[in-house]
């Protein structure tokens, strides 16, 4: 009788709790609906772009048909997932992914925040946001322009047999070598997206109290030791926090940029899993197969930032949930 009664008043409780939240909720709605308006578009990107299109993951476990639909298309489990672990080439294609995945992740995530902690170090404000806003501005050039300039830069009259002849070195097709496509794939994401990179970390830093460099200042400190003990501390939550997402596109390195980057002869060292993907199934119109991996990238990434973000609990107060 005591149990019955003791879970009737958790439900009574528990209803209460509803209520209030839902009456606070609604005031609060009321109160600041300006700002509840702001958020709509918001939402509404994320539910029509991001969680409706979810349901369309239940092709990669049929033999989809345009003309069949969801309902009536067959039903084969991990047929494709199978076909993709069994693809001779499904070494190669993965190993490459992670790879580049890998160098992206050592190379190009830590660069703005070097960038970010050096800008702040310059004393002008004029040259601070000249220097930034000269940073940013590759990142508005299309994947098509950056892999064009590339081209070119490394083209047999380009800049870089140029240089390369000044030391008495015969030019190379580096464009055509498997062995130059991973560091031109690396610095091309560099001088496109490291300073607009930098936008965030340089908000963070905007909002550090002026009052913790004087403190640190009549300590004594000099702008590096300001710089160590002030900035990257109060910095870390904003680089830890982005890492994660950084991490969650682990295997997402970006199809345009690889694609118009890679030719025939750099397939070994540059063929991803969504280039594999585009070749063999959007352009063969195999929807459930490539649904299939993109599945099977988005479950690696799950799992790496679950992974991640218990490990950043452990070490710090920090994480993403």
């Amino acid at each position: 009788m005591n149990r019955t009664m003791s879970a009737s008043g958790k439900e009574v409780v528990a209803r209460r709790t509803g209520f209030l939240s839902a009456f606070l909720l609604w005031h609060n709605m009321r109160k600041y609906w300006p700002l509840y308006l702001m958020a709509v578009p918001g939402v509404a990107f994320i539910l029509i772009f991001k969680y409706i299109p979810l349901t369309g993951s239940l092709i990669a476990f049929q033999d989809y048909s345009v003309f069949k639909g969801f309902a009536d298309s067959t039903w084969v489990g991990f047929k494709h997932f199978k076909t993709l672990l069994h693809y001779p080439d499904f070494t190669r294609v993965f190993t490459n992914t992670l790879i580049l995945g890998f160098l992206k992740t050592l190379f190009v995530f830590p660069i703005p925040i070097i960038l970010s902690l050096m800008i702040n170090e310059v004393r002008k404000a004029a040259l601070k946001k000249g220097i930034q806003t000269a940073l940013y501005i590759p990142h508005f050039l299309s994947w098509v322009i950056v892999a064009g300039i590339a081209f070119d830069l490394f083209a047999v009259n380009g800049l870089f047999n140029i240089v390369m002849g000044w030391f008495g070195h015969d030019p190379i097709l580096a464009m055509q070598e498997s062995a130059y496509f991973r560091p031109i794939y690396v610095l091309t994401g560099l001088w496109r997206d490291a300073g607009w990179g930098t936008v965030v970390y340089m908000a963070a830093i905007s909002s550090i109290d002026p009052q913790l460099y004087e403190s640190a200042m009549m300590d004594g400190a000099s702008r590096f030791k300001q710089m160590r003990h002030v900035t990257f501390p109060l910095l870390l939550p904003t680089i830890l926090v982005l890492f994660l997402l950084e991490i969650g596109n682990f295997m997402e390195l970006g199809f345009d940029h690889v694609y118009n980057l890679l030719t025939p002869m750099t397939y070994s060292a540059g063929d991803i899993l969504d280039t594999y993907v585009f070749r063999t199934g959007i352009q063969q119109a195999q929807y459930s197969f490539a649904t299939a991996v993109g599945l099977f990238q988005s479950v690696i990434g799950f799992i790496l930032v679950y992974t991640f973000n218990r490990l950043s609990r452990k070490v710090s107060d920090g994480g993403l949930w």
